[in-house]
């Protein structure tokens, strides 16, 4: 997480949307001392006990093997990036950054039980499903008898509970109106160019 406070959110609600729409998350997590890297897409889920990011990992993922005894992890939503250079600013005698949109969630993570991995694949597909409307929507039914439980033992769903959520929206707040104007015309149509001009 960047740590200069100008590029912090911590609105939850905005967090949420953004989690919403981009739902694929790198997880970072070292159980044993090793880092270890995974990609997946959560489901959000708002429990009794707070906030969880349900996910599912393939049973020869590195991380799978600590899911038994639990482990605490970090899962990043890169939303998008680019690279400003220093070209761009009115202002001279400045190094190249990166302008981006991210949200991190930390906790402890625990594999989920076969009924709630189940309830993670209907609902996963769901929310995916939904945005490729008016196409009818997948579902397992669909499959061959016997094909999505054969499917399933391939893989385990397990749970982030949600200790810290944050982001960082770093848009050049840090640097003038002429740079910051300067670099979104030069980014153009990039996505960090229409988020620049709002």
């Amino acid at each position: 997480m960047h740590p200069a406070a100008t590029f912090k959110v911590e609105d939850e609600a905005v967090l949420l949307a953004h989690l919403a729409a981009h739902p694929f998350v790198t997880l970072a997590a070292a159980p044993d001392g090793r880092p270890r890297i995974a990609h997946a897409p959560v489901v959000v889920r708002r429990l009794a006990g707070g906030l969880a990011l349900d996910f599912h990992l393939s049973r020869g993922n590195a991380l799978t093997p600590f899911l038994a005894a639990g482990f605490r992890g970090v899962v990043v939503s890169l939303e998008t990036e680019a690279y400003i250079s220093p070209d761009w600013y009115e202002n001279a005698d400045q190094v190249p950054t990166w302008n981006y949109v991210s949200v991190e969630a930390e906790g402890p993570i625990v594999a989920l039980d076969e009924a709630g991995l189940v309830t993670l694949l209907d609902d996963l597909s769901a929310q995916e499903e939904t945005r490729l409307a008016p196409k009818p929507p997948w579902t397992r039914h669909k499959m061959s008898p016997g094909r999505f439980e054969t499917m399933t033992r391939a893989i385990i769903g397990a749970r982030l509970s949600v200790e810290r959520l944050e982001g960082v929206t770093k848009l050049s707040q840090n640097k003038s109106e002429a740079d910051q104007a300067g670099v979104a015309a030069a980014l153009g149509d990039h996505p960090i160019g229409r988020l620049m001009r709002g």
